[in-house]
Order: structure tokens, then C-alpha cells, then sequence
């Protein structure tokens, strides 16, 4: 019999419509053939099954759709969702509870990944990579914490992705506004000292038989006045992504031996990216973050690494689903 998939894609955050655009991708990409594939959409409005143009209604109780009368349930939740539910571990737990397998790291890892001021420690501890000096907010109160950081810094959301509030503060007048946008995100703001370098992305994927797959390296860089890789360098066209990136032997090895230590150190499951700042001056690897559920649209890195590979996002997802089910 076909094994029902659940594609899960949208959530609550300013990533809802980045997942929409990944989730249809992998969609497209599925073998549907081999599974029967149904459309779950994660909306503020609700949880609906989206079929021929309409919005069918979820059940949260057990996760289940009615199909021609017939209750749907799922062998599979292929999680497709960016940011808060599906990269903070919320998504996970539900899972864990209904006891459906799911393609993504599990809550623990989940949890702690998405919270950088949290994470950032943890990676620090392991003593493989380098993290920026940084300091983490609950309030406007605690801003005296940010004197002991020298500027220019980032202040982002502690909890978010794909550089939603982010910005990159230069001047002292530019601080309280930048971080009353990021409170505007998440209840925790992260202030982190700007490393000067190259920024390389290191995607890593353990398949079924415990080969893991650590993909070419790719460079990040920005154009059009863009600083840094912010929203509109990443989905607007406004930067380059080289695959595999242009740089010496060495450094491409060594971030990838980092982003391998990396998956087995936190715990990762599936498809993961690691985000780093090579200081060319200091010649240090400085790490950014994880990204537990990357982006999977046509011109989204991971996808662009396996293909450097010869592997085709077809075969990506379908690996993906295999070592879930395993």
C-alpha cells in the first residue's frame, strides 16, 4: 500500500510564505507514484488540508483529514515549515505524542537550535569553532548588557530565521531602534559583535544506512548595497551563491568537518545547514547558526549542494522520507 505523507508547510512566522514556496516545491519533486502526498497547511486562521483549490479542516486531536468520507491518517509528517512551529521543536513534540515519524531533528535539538542565545554556548563548549562575543535580552531593560560588546553588532530575534528584524548596527543611534524591531519578533533578542569575513553555508544529511553527506561548501555573497545575507539578499536576488564556493581547499575541508561534528554533536536529524563567518584577517572560523529546516525552493542553497553532487532534489526528499521511516 502507499504510504501517506504529510507535506507540512506555513507556521506563524515571517516565514510563512518562504515555506509555502518550499513546501509546493517538494511537492512537485515527490514521487507520488509510490505515496499519497496531501498539502497540510499551518495558518494563524487554522490547520486545513489544502485539495483542488479548497481548505479542508485538520483534526489536531490525532492529526487525521476525512478524504471521500474516509479518515486519512499519516505514516509520515515531512515538515517543510520555517520558524515557529516547525524549526522550534513545538511540531516535534506534537508528533512524538500521536506517534508519527517526521523528517526533521527531534524536539531537543529542535528546541535548542532555534534559540541562538542558547545554542550559540553549546557549539561554543564543544571547543571546534569559534562563536562571536554576543549577549542575550528578555527586555528594553537589560540594555546596559550590550556595553560590553563593541559595535558594529547584529541584533536579531534569538528565535527566528531567514534574517527576518535583523540589522546591522553601526552607530549607538541606530541600537534602541533595531532592537525594538527584533522585540517585535520574538519575546528574546540576541545583540552579537559583526565578525569581518566570508560567509559560507555547509548543508549535512545522514541517510538510511548511516552514510552521512556532507555537501559542497557554498559562498553567500551579498550585492545591491546589501551589508550582510538579509531578507532581500536571500529571496530577492540580492546576492550570489557560489557552489561550490570558490575558496581554498583547506577552509572548505575544514567547514565541513566542522559541520559534520556539528550533526552528530547536537543531535540532528535529516536535512541540516550550518551558517558560518570565515575572519579572512584572523584566518578563524567564526559559527552563525543552524538551520534545521532549510529552505527547499528552486534556488534555495541545500538543494543547490546536492545537486554539485549529482544528486537531484527528487532523490534528496526521497532519501529524506527513508531515513524518517527507517
Amino acid at each position: 500500500m502507499k504510504k501517506n505523507i504529510a507535506l507540512v508547510m506555513g507556521g506563524y512566522s515571517g516565514e510563512h510564505d518562504i515555506s509555502i514556496a518550499s513546501g509546493n516545491q517538494v511537492y512537485g519533486q515527490l514521487d507520488h507514484t509510490e505515496y499519497n502526498v496531501y498539502k497540510i497547511v499551518i495558518d494563524r486562521a487554522g490547520w486545513y488540508w489544502e485539495h483542488d483549490g479548497e481548505h479542508r479542516p485538520v483534526d489536531r486531536g490525532n492529526f487525521t483529514i476525512t478524504d471521500n468520507g474516509q479518515t486519512v491518517r499519516f505514516d509520515l509528517a515531512f515538515i517543510i515549515v520555517h520558524g515557529n512551529p516547525g524549526e522550534n521543536g513545538v511540531l516535534q513534540g506534537y508528533f512524538d505524542m500521536l506517534g508519527i515519524r517526521y523528517t526533521t531533528c527531534g524536539f531537543y535539538t529542535s528546541a535548542l537550535t532555534f534559540q541562538k542565545g542558547y545554542c550559540n554556548p553549546v557549539v561554543k563548549s564543544f571547543g571546534i569553532v569559534k562563536v562571536a562575543e554576543s549577549v542575550l535580552l528578555y527586555s528594553m531593560d537589560d540594555i546596559k548588557k550590550v556595553e560590553s560588546l563593541t559595535l558594529p553588532v547584529f541584533v536579531k530575534p534569538a528565535a527566528g530565521g531567514s534574517s527576518v528584524a535583523t540589522t546591522k548596527v553601526k552607530t549607538a543611534e541606530q541600537l534602541m531602534p533595531a532592537i525594538r524591531e527584533a522585540f517585535s519578533e520574538d519575546h528574546a533578542v540576541l545583540v552579537e559583535e559583526c565578525i569581518v569575513g566570508r560567509e559560507f553555508d555547509c548543508g549535512v544529511f545522514r541517510k538510511v544506512d548511516g552514510e552521512k553527506l556532507v555537501f559542497p561548501i557554498t559562498e553567500i555573497i551579498p550585492k545591491g548595497g546589501h551589508e550582510f545575507f538579509d531578507y532581500e539578499a536571500k529571496y530577492q536576488g540580492f546576492s550570489n551563491e557560489v557552489t561550490p564556493a570558490e575558496v581554498e581547499d583547506r577552509i572548505s575541508k575544514h567547514i565541513q568537518e566542522v559541520s559534520s561534528k556539528l550533526y552528530d554533536l547536537l543531535g540532528c536529524r535529516g536535512i541540516v545547514r550550518f551558517d558560518y563567518i570565515h575572519d579572512t584577517a584572523a584566518d578563524e572560523l567564526y559559527f552563525l547558526e543552524v538551520n534545521t529546516i532549510p529552505g527547499q525552493s528552486a534556488e534555495s542553497i541545500v538543494p543547490k549542494q546536492a545537486r554539485a553532487v549529482g544528486i537531484t532534489p527528487a532523490e534528496l526528499y526521497e532519501m529524506s522520507i527513508q531515513a524518517a521511516l527507517e
